[in-house]
């Protein structure tokens, strides 16, 4: 089967503007999904159909944080364990102007005014037929999903913050991949494009990391640029730790680094986060690179949280039982702002000190390559032999 053509996001966004539906892929390393991808506010009962035809998968709509927080549309669920963590709120029907809500005139009617400004908590009864989804401030530039994508390109296009999505099934039943959609964007004429292409538009014209300040910081493993960078989108402050002259035309050795106070600061034995930081430091301090210290403590749960958690692993449950019993994700992290913040400092080509590969998904749209993946190799011990095979076995890390 062949492939899809993509196409430039300029022409993407004008099939928006004119309430067309779109192909959208996300990155082959993430779900390797496409889906078919509208605006809210342009919403028919034929595109619906379409959908629900000719796609198959789950009618959703995307819409901002702040939006659902308006339309008081609460997270379905108080412990997302998706894997993606696909932040779904509870379904909602038009509380007038429908019949029972599945039809496609009446989901058409409910994603319309999900993207209504004239609306409010009131237009809507819950549960319903459609899925809001909630997106992450910051758009595809802090994550690279389906749900960011929709909104970004409903507000390029003009339009409210709102979009209509659905996952594209074969006629079998099995998912659609970039590679074998082809014939089918030929069939129905529909223009395409990537999550990558979207990031891409967007850092050409904004910038959502500002660098406040350069100090010299002297180390054990010697001396260090330390930029300081702050994120516009929720004011919160990261690290970026540089040693030598960046080139864009060659490879930079970089580590993305999310804190941790127990094992960076105390040298905790219960995790590997300290041994990997200083084998990292170390590292870069004889070849030259760039180490990115993300403030985001506890795989993003937050300190206490983490330490919540430790209790839990004490009685008994790995590290992402813990989390999740706790009412969050295995892994809440968000490299989007750690990827621009590598481009602002020069970086184009990357020699990536990681044993992550959530590290490496969807950065080509921020215009860095990553020309190698290198693993920190470090000795396990008694306190922390479980948890490293948790993180083997349960999120795919190479140890």
């Amino acid at each position: 089967m062949s492939e899809l053509k993509f196409h430039p996001i300029d022409e993407i966004v004008a099939e928006i503007a004119a309430g067309r539906l779109v192909i959208v892929a996300d990155d082959p390393s993430r779900e390797n999904e496409a889906d078919l991808v509208g605006a809210a506010a342009l919403c028919t009962p034929e595109m619906i159909n379409f959908m629900a035809v000719h796609a198959r998968g789950l009618i959703c709509a995307p819409i901002s944080a702040e939006r659902a927080e308006f339309l008081d549309l609460p997270q379905m669920t108080r412990r997302n364990l998706e894997g993606q963590k696909t932040a779904f709120t509870i379904s909602v029907d038009a509380a007038s102007e429908i019949t029972t809500g599945i039809s496609a005139a009446d989901r058409a009617v409910t994603v319309r005014l999900l993207a209504d400004p004239a609306a409010t908590a009131d237009s809507f009864v819950k549960p319903g037929h459609v899925f809001p989804i909630q997106a992450i401030a910051g758009g595809v530039l802090r994550r690279a999903g389906h749900t960011e994508a929709a909104v970004d390109l409903a507000h390029l296009a003009g339009l409210e913050p709102a979009g209509v999505i659905c996952e594209i099934i074969h006629d079998d039943g099995t998912m659609a991949r970039v590679g074998n959609l082809g014939e089918y964007q030929e069939k129905h004429q529909l223009k395409a494009c990537t999550i990558s292409q979207i990031i891409e538009y967007r850092r050409k014209s904004e910038k959502l990391v500002q660098r406040e300040e350069i100090i010299k910081l002297p180390t054990d493993f010697g001396e260090f640029d330390c930029h300081l960078y702050r994120i516009s989108t929720d004011d919160t402050h990261h690290l970026a730790l540089t040693r030598g002259t960046i080139d864009p035309e060659k490879p930079t050795l970089v580590r993305v680094h999310s804190e941790c106070l127990t094992g960076d600061v105390f040298q905790s034995r219960r995790c590997d986060c300290g041994g990997q930081l200083s084998a990292a430091l170390e590292h870069i301090s004889k070849e030259g690179g760039v180490l990115l210290y993300l403030r985001q403590e506890g795989r993003g749960i937050g300190l206490a949280a983490k330490i919540h958690a430790y209790k839990l692993q004490e009685e008994g449950l790995d590290t992402v039982e813990a989390n999740e019993k706790l009412g969050f994700g295995s892994d809440l992290r968000d490299y989007g702002m750690g990827a621009q913040i590598l481009y602002d400092l020069g970086v184009r080509k990357i020699r990536l000190l990681t044993n992550n590969p959530k590290k490496v998904i969807g950065l080509g749209g921020y215009g860095l390559e990553i020309v190698e993946q290198l693993p920190i190799r470090l000795p396990s011990n008694p306190h922390n032999e479980k948890y490293l095979e948790t993180k083997r076995l349960r999120m795919g890390h190479t140890l």
